[in-house]
């Protein structure tokens, strides 16, 4: 039996699953935890769908996502602080250590980059108040550049690292293979950073060729990525916390039965979420 204690297999991963059917699956599979998506915690209700949690028995990574603060108009953005809190208290109701900070990109008509960065760092500013007081973290995630104008404009490694050490606590990175691999500071990045940031790290891989820039990820081992030189790092770092495949796959994965999938997924991400074996004394 593959050791699944600090697996979790993302949501959005069995896409067509409710959160229900998701818990259920995960966990006749020997599955530990669950990354979960709004929609579906909203669908289900914030508090049955902690019952569901917790009655399985599993442990949940993070929720995903925040909601975009890219609006330029002062009411909008004061809204979209407010359903950021909201997200933050469902996801201290669930027990999500973190909120995976997805803001947004450049505003309606905008083209200044740096203003769209700085309104998300004062989105950051005026929520983290909010995120010590009930205990979840605000997770920066490192998305591909090819999304800085409409997902995110925070989009390598290193500047995510440098926003957690200007905005102090309650800040943690959330590491993505699909999204970082490509960054030469990626792997320096996770050494700098060092375990106690590192709050959640995704799975999936690049395929080659990738045909949807967002909807086309691949499941671990099918694409180029070097998840073998990603585990001897952060077991060399002490890394011990959580990992989840998150795949969005509208050409493969979603067309699969769900339990298909999550058995794959358990196949093919086991030796990369083994313990790591420790030097007898």
């Amino acid at each position: 039996m593959p050791d699944l204690r600090r697996f979790a297999i993302n949501q959005i991963t069995t896409r067509d699953w409710t959160l229900e059917q998701a818990v259920n699956g995960y966990a006749r599979q020997g599955v530990a935890g669950i990354g979960v998506w709004m929609e579906y915690l909203d669908a289900a209700g914030i508090g049955q769908g902690t019952r569901l949690i917790r009655d399985a028995g599993l442990f949940v990574p993070c929720l995903c996502t925040s909601a975009w603060v890219n609006i330029a108009d002062k009411g909008g953005f004061a809204a979209a602080l407010d359903e950021n809190r909201r997200r933050l208290d469902a996801a201290a109701e669930i027990g999500a250590p973190c909120l995976v900070v997805v803001p947004g990109g450049l505003a309606t008509g905008e083209k200044d980059l740096a203003a769209a960065r700085s309104r998300v760092i004062g989105a950051l500013e005026e929520l983290l108040p909010h995120a010590r007081k009930v205990g979840v973290k605000l997770g920066l995630e490192p998305l591909h550049p090819m999304y800085a104008a409409d997902r995110s404009c925070l989009n390598s490694f290193a500047h995510c690292l440098d926003l957690c050490r200007s905005l102090g606590e309650g800040t943690g990175i959330v590491a993505d293979t699909y999204h970082c691999w490509w960054d030469a500071g990626f792997m320096p990045g996770l050494r700098e950073a060092g375990p106690e940031n590192i709050l959640t790290f995704h799975l999936c891989d690049w395929l080659v060729p990738t045909r949807d820039v967002y909807h086309d990820r691949g499941m671990i081992g099918d694409g180029v990525v070097d998840f073998a030189a990603y585990k001897a790092l952060l077991d060399e770092i002490g890394y011990d916390g959580p990992f989840e495949i998150e795949l969005f796959s509208k050409f493969d994965w979603w067309l699969r039965d769900g339990n298909e999938t999550v058995a794959v997924s358990v196949e093919r991400c086991a030796p990369f979420v083994a313990e790591r074996q420790r030097e007898p004394c």
